[in-house]
């Protein structure tokens, strides 16, 4: 019983070894995900270079002003640049559809009024 796993063991020691050195033929062939973690932009002149500002949505005027804050919240930026991937479309379309999508999960219609249907407005 100890040969077998003497010779499983020195059998993929030898395996390891040749795949190593023969990676560069191989390895581009494997689908490797995206890395799990991205490193989100800190302040709005990182969330300009990121892509996050537009003509709709300028963050220059923050810039110019020498604002100190850290930028925009950090869960909406993951979700807009998620959908910018994901479809494929610009910041301002992205932030559209976040918006629609919160507004959608906290019971809000697209033109802005509530959808509870105990809701009454005096207009």
């Amino acid at each position: 019983m100890g040969y077998m796993l003497y010779s499983f063991s020195l059998s993929l020691l030898i395996l390891a070894t040749v795949a190593y050195f023969t990676r560069q033929r191989w390895l581009h062939r494997l689908p490797i995900p995206e890395p799990l973690y991205t490193r989100l932009p800190t302040s709005f002149r990182d969330d300009i270079e990121a892509g996050l500002s537009s003509s709709a949505f300028d963050l220059n005027a923050n810039v110019e002003a020498g604002d100190s804050r850290q930028g925009l919240d950090d869960a909406g930026k993951k979700e807009v640049k998620a959908i910018m991937k994901r479809r494929g479309v610009n910041f301002d379309e992205a932030r559209r559809i976040f918006m629609q999508e919160r507004f959608k999960k906290n019971g809000i219609g697209p033109d802005g009024r509530p959808r509870d249907p105990k809701f009454f407005s005096f207009s």
